[in-house]
C-alpha cells in the first residue's frame, strides 16, 4: 500500500506504543506501507518530531525520518485547484494526489474536506487503515 501520512499520525505513533497510529508507524518500518512524500512533508516531519514537547530522542527522529527518506518514494506534489479548512495541509494533498495515492491517512480528516473544489484521494483515519490492513 502506498500512502501519505500526515505528520499527526506519525508524532502519536512515535510517542505511544499502542494503538491504531503505532501500528501506521510500525507498516512503514515494517515496509508493508510505503510513504509518499516530498520535501515540505519531510521538512514538517523534521520540524514537529523535533518539538521538545514531544520528548523523542533526536537518535530516533533521525533514524525515521532516514528511513522514510530511503523506503519511501519521493513523489513531487503539484498544484491542485483546492481550498482545505488549513492551507498547510495542502502539501499532503498534493502529494496523494500527484503520487497516485491508495490513501491519505491522517487523525484529522475533516482537515481534508475541501472549502473549494474537489479531489478524489481516499481519506483514512488510522483505524480504518487497521481495519483494512487485517
Amino acid at each position: 500500500m502506498r500512502c501519505v501520512v500526515d505528520t499527526n499520525v506519525i508524532v502519536s505513533g512515535l510517542i505511544t506504543e499502542s494503538g491504531n497510529p503505532r501500528r501506521v508507524v510500525d507498516s512503514i518500518l515494517s515496509r508493508s506501507l510505503t510513504v509518499l512524500f516530498d520535501d515540505r512533508i519531510l521538512g514538517e516531519y523534521r520540524e514537529v518530531l523535533r518539538r521538545p514537547k514531544f520528548r523523542l530522542p533526536s537518535s530516533e527522529v533521525e533514524a525515521f525520518l532516514a528511513f522514510v527518506e530511503e523506503f519511501g518514494e519521493y513523489c513531487s506534489g503539484h498544484w491542485i485547484d483546492v481550498t482545505l479548512p488549513d492551507a498547510a495541509d495542502l502539501p499532503f494533498l498534493e502529494v496523494a494526489v500527484a503520487g497516485l495515492a491508495d490513501a491519505l491517512i491522517t487523525g484529522n480528516a475533516k482537515h481534508f474536506r475541501p472549502k473549494k473544489g474537489r479531489h478524489n484521494v481516499r481519506i483514512m483515519t488510522p483505524a480504518e487503515f487497521e481495519r483494512r490492513a487485517n
